[in-house]
């Protein structure tokens, strides 16, 4: 017999997302199980239906997805799932909460695309949120010189010692933005800038830009205005403004929505998956290196 695909989406907002069911179908799942308003109180119950419904090598076919708006809900949530697993008896599991990984995942590996980012300066604005931290990992992941940039020097020196903890070789420097003056001296040098600030923040000004000359990847993953980096449409891709190629929220979207997409067909290859950011990250660059091969390039 074969099973259909079975995804069930656990959810912390108080309606589950269309946007995560949608992706999920054009996937390839066959029936959404959605719970939303889910608490970590919940999760037991919820992942022992998944596993006591089908024989252990069955359960490749049912899965997780954990989302919502509150990322740090979405990791309660996950660390309870993996709690709930009974040794074999356990299924893949994708944590996205506010596309958090993927989009974090589609920022470096377009930065990637023009720049080795091993060894390369690498400035992340607004550092400290749920998709900036997600980005330093990664960067620090493949052995970039990252410089996190903050409102509050302190909340960026508190971001940076959890990821010193992981990656202690890595060079990771933190400084406060909320001064012109401090964030040019701080972005000199860099070649990447990536803006992953909250929507209608304006991140790095045009007047700060204009005079960072080593700079050749500009990223701004907001959509809403006033964009985070000035100068930079939602629309562009791969777009040369002298130097610098840049990219806006929709130009890295189409590279997020592909990573999403092959990571849910990803979890019904095994039963034991646990897709992340640093997971859900090498998805994608198996994805953007197969689609190089496939088209003879970018």
């Amino acid at each position: 017999m074969a099973f259909p695909k079975i995804l069930v989406c656990l959810d912390t907002d108080p309606h589950s997302s269309v946007f995560d069911g949608v992706v999920a179908v054009d996937a390839g799942v066959d029936h959404l199980f959605r719970h939303a308003g889910v608490t970590p109180a919940a999760v037991r119950d919820l992942v022992y239906g998944a596993l006591f419904t089908r024989g252990p090598t069955d359960l490749r076919n049912t899965a997780i997805f954990i989302g919502g708006s509150d990322v740090e809900a979405g990791e309660q949530l996950l660390a309870e799932v993996t709690r709930s697993f009974l040794g074999p008896m356990q299924v893949s599991v994708m944590l996205d909460s506010n596309g958090s990984n993927t989009t974090a995942a589609a920022a470096v590996i377009a930065a990637g695309r023009h720049v080795d980012l091993r060894g390369a300066e690498v400035a992340v604005l607004a550092g400290t949120g749920s998709v900036g931290k997600r980005i330093l990992r990664l960067l620090a992941s493949v052995g970039a010189r990252t410089r996190l940039g903050s409102r509050s020097l302190a909340h960026a020196e508190q971001v940076a010692d959890t990821i010193r903890a992981d990656y202690p070789d890595v060079s990771i420097e933190s400084f406060e933005t909320t001064r012109e003056e401090s964030l040019r001296a701080a972005l000199e040098g860099v070649s990447v800038v990536i803006a992953s600030g909250p929507p209608g923040i304006e991140l790095l000004p045009q007047s700060v830009r204009s005079d960072l000359p080593a700079l050749r990847v500009a990223i701004d993953l907001n959509a809403v205005p006033p964009l985070g980096i000035e100068g930079i449409a939602v629309g562009e891709k791969r777009s040369a403004q002298g130097e610098t190629v840049c990219y806006g929220a929709i130009g890295v979207g189409g590279t997020k929505m592909k990573i999403h997409q092959a990571a849910i067909a990803q979890l019904f290859q095994a039963n034991d998956l646990v897709l992340d950011a640093l997971e859900i990250y090498e998805i994608g660059k198996r994805q953007e290196g197969s689609g190089k091969r496939s088209k003879g390039g970018d």
